[in-house]
């Protein structure tokens, strides 16, 4: 995205502060929304890598993980990880109009598969969603890789707020 004209705003405060607007209103509506007798609502949560034979620097170097929202079923073993998205959901590839950004699913994997075998089952099960805003447009796509569901959608902000929510309760169910 690349403003020509400049306001009060200015690029990239504007669009940081509306991102993070966005990742605190999803986390926000889970957690007040969902039975906490039922869900475990987290935002903010730091993941750990598994590593091995680390070189003395590395932690100085190597990047955290820190998700938006986790969303764990305290009577099931079921963990939704979102990432929020402040920008499209798609971009224009090489070989098609329209594809999901590379990097994101990457984040979003290493998320996922980074997590298990520590004897945490709900994270062995983890399904994971990107989630982007959209305005009168609808993406709801999802695959299995690896044990884990990975789902690309979107939440209509130009919607009421009841469609809003059902949107977001839906995408919130495994």
């Amino acid at each position: 995205m690349v403003c020509a004209i400049r306001g009060w705003w200015e690029w990239p405060p504007a669009v940081d502060w509306l991102r993070a607007l966005f990742e605190k209103a999803i986390g926000g509506f889970y957690r007040l929304t969902l039975d906490p007798n039922q869900w475990l609502v987290s935002t903010g949560k730091s993941m750990s890598w598994q590593k091995e034979e680390a070189t003395a620097g590395i932690d100085k170097v190597f990047p955290s993980m820190r998700t938006d929202i986790i969303l764990d079923r305290r009577d099931a073993h079921q963990r939704l990880v979102i990432d929020t998205k402040y920008t499209n959901v798609f971009r224009k590839g090489r070989y098609r109009d329209q594809s999901l950004k590379t990097g994101y699913i990457y984040q979003l994997y290493a998320y996922l598969r980074s997590q298990e075998g520590r004897g945490n089952p709900w994270a062995d099960q983890a399904d994971g969603l990107l989630l982007h805003p959209a305005i009168d447009d609808h993406v709801d796509e999802s695959v299995r890789i690896q044990g884990h569901r990975m789902r690309f959608a979107t939440v209509d902000l130009a919607a009421t707020h009841q469609e809003i929510s059902g949107q977001l309760l839906k995408l919130s169910t495994f």
